[in-house]
C-alpha cells in the first residue's frame, strides 16, 4: 500500500470519527473512522516499521483532537446555527368558527394554508386536496387547534369578502 494511500485512509478516519462525535448519530461513522484508523495504524507498522507506527499513531490521535476541538468551537457552529427567531403562533379559536362556517382561502391550501373563516385569518388545513387562493370554503371538522376545510362551489360567498 502506497504512503499517499495510508495518508488518505487515516485522515478520512480522522475525519469520519470527528463527525460522528460532532453530527452524526448512529455510531456507523464513528466505527467506520475508528476501523480506518486503526487499518492504517496497522499497515504503516507493517510497511515502515516501529518507529514511523508510533509516529503515526501519535499523529492520528493528536489530529483526532484538533479536530475535534476545531468542530467544537464555538465560532465555527455559528455558521451553521439558525439566528433568526419564529414569530408564528397557532390558531387562537374563538367559540364562533365551528363545523359549517363559511370562508375564503387567502393563500393556497397545499394542503395547508391561510383562509378568512368568520371575519377571522387562521391556519387551516384543506381535505384530499389543493385548493387556491380566493375559493370558497367550509370549516368541516375542528380538532384541537386544526381546522379542517373543503372547497365549497357557493361563488357568492366568495364574491361578497372579496
Amino acid at each position: 500500500m502506497s504512503t499517499t494511500l495510508l495518508i488518505i485512509v487515516l485522515l478520512t478516519g480522522i475525519l469520519l470519527l470527528a463527525l460522528e462525535i460532532v453530527a452524526l448519530p448512529g455510531g456507523i461513522a464513528g466505527i467506520i473512522g475508528v476501523g480506518l484508523i486503526g487499518f492504517g495504524v496497522w499497515q504503516t507498522y507493517l510497511l515502515h516499521g516501529n518507529t514511523v507506527g508510533t509516529i503515526v499513531l501519535v499523529c492520528s490521535i493528536l489530529l483526532c483532537v484538533l479536530a475535534l476541538w476545531l468542530f467544537l468551537r464555538k465560532k465555527t457552529w455559528k455558521r451553521f446555527s439558525l439566528d433568526e427567531e419564529s414569530d408564528s403562533q397557532v390558531n387562537r379559536l374563538d367559540a364562533n368558527i365551528k363545523p359549517g362556517a363559511k370562508g375564503v382561502t387567502i393563500s393556497r391550501l397545499a394542503p395547508t394554508g391561510k383562509a378568512l373563516i368568520e371575519g377571522e385569518q387562521v391556519e387551516v388545513h384543506a381535505i384530499n386536496k389543493f385548493i387556491d387562493p380566493d375559493r370558497a370554503v367550509e370549516v368541516v371538522a375542528v380538532e384541537g387547534y386544526r381546522i379542517d376545510v373543503v372547497e365549497t362551489s357557493d361563488d357568492r360567498f366568495s364574491q361578497q369578502t372579496n
